[in-house]
């Protein structure tokens, strides 16, 4: 199974700054790291695990969906995010076997290359490029801390609007931009 030490190992090969944090008590679920970190939710990203069947000939495959904390999003959003013919909650045993992560504690970092891996629109767009952000790492009890950009250049994620039009997070985004027009 991977864990904090597998994914550090692998950060630091690629020379990405990052934190494993010691979690103050044992998480079951990546759900609970706004509540064991005393952050916003919007800071701990979890990652979803779906079942699919492929629309052409209903192989299933999976594929993860990065939201932040106690987020859900549609199934049918998700289904049309990867092209899929249904799209289902995966199964503990499928996600662990498929991961190498407990279920509930995926790290967004270090999948299987043919699972496709959603991220929802509102991260990228919420969050300035040195904002750190804390997800799971396969263990109940750490965390890792890492920017918000190096996470979503890392984990190849597509970026989705999973929970459609809506009003936009404040004014902070990912993107480098000017902060004053030229001219």
């Amino acid at each position: 199974m991977k864990d904090a030490l597998t994914i550090h190992r692998a950060l630091l090969e690629r020379e990405t700054q990052h934190e494993i944090v010691r979690l103050p008590r044992a998480v079951a679920h990546a759900d609970e790291l706004p509540r064991a970190l005393g952050l916003p939710a919007d800071r701990c990203l979890v990652t979803r695990v779906y079942a699919c069947d492929d629309v052409h000939r209903g192989r299933g495959f999976l594929t993860g969906v990065v939201v932040a904390a106690g987020e859900r999003p549609r199934t049918d959003v998700v289904r049309l995010g990867v092209g899929a013919r249904t799209v289902r909650p995966a199964r503990a045993d499928l996600v662990n076997a498929a991961t190498e992560y407990a279920a509930g504690l995926v790290c967004p970092l270090l999948l299987p290359p043919a699972m496709p891996l959603l991220m929802d629109q509102r991260i990228i767009d919420g969050l300035a490029i040195d904002d750190v952000v804390y997800t799971a790492t396969g263990e109940p009890s750490t965390a890792l801390g890492i920017r918000a950009l190096d996470l979503y250049a890392l984990s190849g994620a597509k970026p989705v609007h999973l929970f459609g039009p809506g009003p936009r997070p404040p004014a902070r985004r990912m993107r480098a931009e000017p902060r004053h027009p030229v001219g």
